[in-house]
Order: C-alpha cells, then structure tokens, then sequence
C-alpha cells in the first residue's frame, strides 16, 4: 500500500507545471511586496548581487538545504547578500538536492524576472498562490 501511495504522488506530482499567469505577475512588483508574500516567507532565501547591481534572490522550495548551506549555522542563508561565488557554489550543490529555486531577479526595487528552475530530479508547480496577489486565504482562486 505504502508503494502505491508514492508512485500515486510522483505521478500526481509530475502533473503540475510553471504557469506563466502564476508568474509573469512579478515583473514589475516592487521588492517589498515579495518580502511580505506569505508563500516565500517560509523558504530558505539565498541573495547575491551582481556587478551590475541587479540582486538575485533564491527562494529554495526544499526539505533539506542544509547541506548546502555551507559553514556554521546556515552561512547563505544570514539574510544578508553573500558573495557571488559563495552563491554559485551553494547553486552548484543544489543541482542535486531535489528542490524548486525561485530564483527572482530585482533592479532598481522591483522584480525584473522571475525563473523556476527544479534541481536534483525534482520539478516546479505554480498556481495562485504563487502570485503577488495571494495574501494567505484558502481562498485563493
């Protein structure tokens, strides 16, 4: 029975896509209104800039970074911006940690772009929710 439930959910699971109406949204958005989304408040969140100045935030949708995370108690995840190589490492570490990167692309204050990209066989799923309109409410469609 328990053999059944997985292969039910990996098939239920494989269902789901990236919405393009879930996503394209953001672009625009100002960075204060994804810092208060109640989706990504519950995610681990690594941040880097750019020469350029263009932030790049990685909401991570994972059961365990923490093997990423490098040394201490969560370096990456500080809350702080870390280094453009502390950030490509950490990415290059989750390449096979099953996970969804939310990884959003922010300039002058508002979302400029906004990719999903799954790592270690695992694959992304937007809806409502995702929006920059959701708020909370199991009401949501």
């Amino acid at each position: 029975m328990r053999y059944l439930v997985v292969v039910l959910g990996l098939v239920l699971g494989a269902c789901g896509s990236v919405n393009p109406a879930d996503t394209e949204p953001w672009v625009g958005q100002p960075v204060a209104k994804l810092d208060r989304h109640p989706v990504f408040l519950t995610m681990k969140r690594v941040s880097t800039r750019t020469e350029d100045g263009t932030e790049i935030r990685n909401y991570v949708n994972a059961a365990n970074v923490g093997g990423c995370s490098g040394s201490g108690t969560g370096m990456v995840f500080s809350g702080g911006d870390v280094p453009m190589a502390t950030f490509s490492n950490f990415q290059s570490c989750m390449s096979r940690v099953a996970a969804c990167n939310n990884i959003f692309y922010i300039k002058d204050g508002q979302v400029d772009q906004v990719t999903l990209v799954g790592s270690g066989g695992a694959r992304c799923m937007t809806d409502a929710r995702f929006r920059p309109t959701f708020t909370g409410s199991t009401n949501y469609r």
